[in-house]
């Protein structure tokens, strides 16, 4: 841009008071040109409340409950049904909430047989609704062989399945009369599929994961093929191990996990994926992440999470992970024989790349969110080597997780605490920077870390802004993506300290 007195012809064609005003006016042009571009880089104007908003549960659901599995009807009820320590019954209960499982009353809906079939073993029932009636699928021994593993499906046309009658459809025939378990069934465009587990002897030990069409709910059609079997490392301690499959659908996408290993602390999911539109009965089709996708974790004290299924939050905008843990490591005995895995929720997250993103089994208590950048929408609010920043994509989940709990400092005010490194907590230093530290008790850590949750300051709907609790109007904020507190005096800096909780 040339100023006006650049050019003699300009210069003869004004006297000098002209040139001072076109000096101004170009001056306010350039000044608003300048503004409205600060605007536009710093995202004050791109507000926009994140599709899938917080959700947060608290675990454990359900105390003594393995392979959960969860069917949200249409009729306003979510119904659950799981493994029972003395693998003698099949059980129920509905709430109109997921948290309301953990108190619902809970009904014997069908009971072991005496002697034969169906006598032993009753494991991993799950409930589907299909062409308007219910089906149970589970898994079962003989009273004469518990180890006579097999498949089996129960039917009711009740509109309650919990006081409904349920007539049993007998076992799924499947072409081998092998030790199989863990059915589920989906569908993908109009076509029924029927997964599970299976020992095939020319395979070798253990159990792999079957695919096949259905004719009907209790019947399968046409040849199975196996679509993984344990090759892995994680998928061999203790037992080869690949089972318990279930199936969540996203972008085009058929992700189904599976469960791996022995029972015990080195149980983990891990993750098969496949194009919607290519040939599901293909086993070229799928495709193995090469490392599983949750596992243990000591720091939040849960060991051998498995056996999973998917559900979505009350509003439908967020997938839940449902699934089952121990809160301790060490087992003595075989872990069939050990009672206390229970049930539990977290929030499952999608990867930027389409891919679902597990993160770790989670501490017990309320359940951890993500804080979004307002102006940056892509960017969360994560630690790295300690220091709290934003930044988008980020595939270590945990690192981008907090627990809004009470505040150290007194109620009335909240903490975060990371949800990798319980025990340590989003604090401001003295210089105002932000840190992911440990907590050492005192009173002016309590004091750093605890903050007054307020409406966002430039989203007062939906958004969240956090202001220091010994630093009056002072804010959490970014500032060159790194996090610090600050006066939120500027509208930049009200943009900068607001927040969204996903």
């Amino acid at each position: 841009m040339h100023d006006a007195t650049g050019s003699p012809d300009v210069a003869d064609a004004f006297d000098v008071i002209e040139r001072k005003t076109v000096r101004r006016t170009i001056a306010r042009v350039f000044t608003a040109l300048l503004v409205t571009l600060a605007a536009l880089t710093s995202g004050i104007a791109e507000a926009a409340a994140p599709a899938s908003p917080a959700v947060t549960y608290t675990n454990p659901v359900a105390e003594q409950r393995a392979d959960p599995h969860i069917f949200k009807h249409t009729d306003g009820y979510y119904y659950f049904t799981a493994t029972v320590p003395a693998y003698d019954r099949i059980v129920m209960r509905r709430a109109t909430t997921l948290q309301g499982l953990s108190t619902a009353a809970e009904t014997t809906i069908w009971t072991k047989h005496a002697s034969g079939e169906m006598g032993a073993h009753i494991w991993a029932p799950e409930i589907h609704l299909i062409g308007g009636k219910w089906y149970i699928y589970f898994t079962a021994g003989s009273s004469n062989d518990i180890w006579k593993i097999r498949p089996y499906v129960l039917e009711s046309s009740s509109a309650n399945p919990i006081t409904g009658t349920w007539t049993e459809k007998g076992r799924i025939a499947l072409p081998l009369d092998t030790f199989s378990l863990d059915a589920t069934t989906f569908t993908v465009g109009s076509t029924r599929y029927l997964s599970w587990a299976q020992n095939d002897p020319a395979v070798g030990d253990g159990t792999n994961i079957y695919l096949a069409k259905m004719s009907n709910p209790w019947t399968i059609s046409g040849s199975p093929v196996m679509i993984s079997r344990p090759t892995n490392a994680w998928e061999k301690i203790g037992h080869t191990v690949n089972e318990g499959p279930a199936v969540i659908q996203r972008g085009g996408k058929v992700f189904m996990t599976f469960s791996a290993s022995a029972t015990d602390a080195n149980y983990c999911l891990g993750l098969l994926t496949a194009s919607a539109s290519a040939d599901l009965m293909s086993a070229a089709s799928w495709v193995k992440t090469p490392n599983p996708v949750f596992t243990s974790n000591a720091a939040t004290g849960q060991y051998g999470p498995g056996h999973n299924t998917f559900t979505t939050s009350e509003d439908g905008k967020s997938d839940i992970l449902v699934y089952h843990d121990r809160n301790y490591k060490d087992i003595s005995g075989d872990p069939l024989n050990d009672p206390n895995r229970r049930t539990r929720y977290q929030k499952l997250y999608w990867n930027t790349d389409g891919t679902p993103n597990f993160g770790i089994p989670v501490a017990d208590g309320i359940t951890p969110v993500r804080f979004s950048s307002y102006n940056f929408p892509d960017r969360y609010i994560r630690h790295w080597e300690y220091r709290a920043k934003i930044e988008p994509n980020v595939t270590n989940l945990a690192d981008s997780q907090f627990r809004v709990v009470t505040g150290l400092a007194g109620t009335g005010t909240v903490s975060l605490e990371s949800a990798n490194f319980p025990g340590y907590y989003l604090r401001h230093r003295s210089n105002g920077e932000v840190w992911v530290d440990k907590s050492d008790g005192s009173a002016a850590f309590k004091s750093d870390a605890t903050f007054y949750r307020r409406a966002g300051l430039a989203d007062t709907s939906a958004g969240v802004s956090f202001e220091s609790y010994n630093v009056t109007g002072s804010y959490l904020r970014h500032y060159n993506y790194l996090l610090v507190t600050q006066p939120a005096d500027t509208a930049t800096a009200r943009a900068d300290a607001t927040f969204y909780a996903e």
